[in-house]
């Protein structure tokens, strides 16, 4: 199965070469890489274009795209659109995959017939430490299971269903939409991705706290037809952002 991994970036100069290089390190080469930019007034797209003969090398279709966009999911669905391969990874600047994570995604959709995979994420705090986040299904949904950056989608469902582009959480809304419509989603107990956090997800404020809180019940829970019981799931997960994170 072809794979495209898409990265969105803005302003990553400084971590951007450590994603590039995880894709680079892959045991099974993607078919494909883009890297969708939304005009960064640093070097970010310098330092990916540094990149060029490595993936030549590897025979890797390498592309990259700078302009200005709508924000984060409106770069993935620009992505999405532009992807080729038959299954897509979307991999955020500054987070890295383990060198096995597309040759994972590869068998296990082939082993599988899934529509959606994902998998257990190892996440950095800040100030040292981390900790594995386990993928895990069970009836009652919490982005407490779910991992964005080790989840790979057969494209035509990305295709079919751009993101909402309506909060900071769309990918969840995304993940969501896909449980509703009784897709096959399977999980992989294996670490195949680092996040770090720092991230619009993750600011200690108490202004992005009640956004998140807003994004995540309405646009992610309530949208895809959820229990307005969640709202109690949206605020615990701050709380403990706010206290533990």
């Amino acid at each position: 199965m072809t794979v495209s991994i898409i990265t969105i970036a803005f302003n990553s100069e400084s971590c951007i070469g450590a994603t590039i290089e995880s894709v680079l390190a892959q045991l099974e080469a993607p078919a494909e890489y883009w890297i969708i930019d939304g005009k960064s007034s640093d070097g970010t797209v310098e330092k990916a274009e540094t990149y060029r003969d490595a993936f030549a090398q590897k025979g890797i279709s390498y592309h990259i795209i700078s302009e200005p966009d709508g924000g984060i999911y409106d770069a993935m669905n620009k992505g999405i659109r532009l992807a080729e391969g038959e299954l897509i990874g979307i991999l955020n600047s500054g987070d890295t995959y383990q060198p096995e994570a597309v040759k994972t995604a590869v068998e296990t959709f082939q082993s599988q017939k899934c529509d959606l995979m994902f998998a257990n994420i190892r996440i950095h705090r800040i100030g040292g430490g981390s900790f594995v986040k386990k993928a895990r299904l069970r009836k009652f949904q919490t982005s407490r299971d779910w991992n964005h950056p080790t989840t790979f989608v057969r494209a035509r469902l990305y295709k079919e269903n751009p993101f909402r582009d309506m909060g900071i959480h769309d990918d969840y809304g995304f993940y969501l939409q896909m449980v509703r419509q009784g897709r096959k989603i399977v999980t992989v107990d294996r670490v195949l991705a680092d996040f770090y956090l720092g991230g619009a997800s993750s600011r200690k404020s108490l202004k992005e706290a009640a956004r998140r809180i807003r994004d995540r019940y309405l646009y992610c829970y309530r949208i895809n037809g959820y229990s307005r019981w969640y709202f109690v799931e949206c605020v615990g997960i701050e709380a403990f952002k706010f206290l533990f994170g």
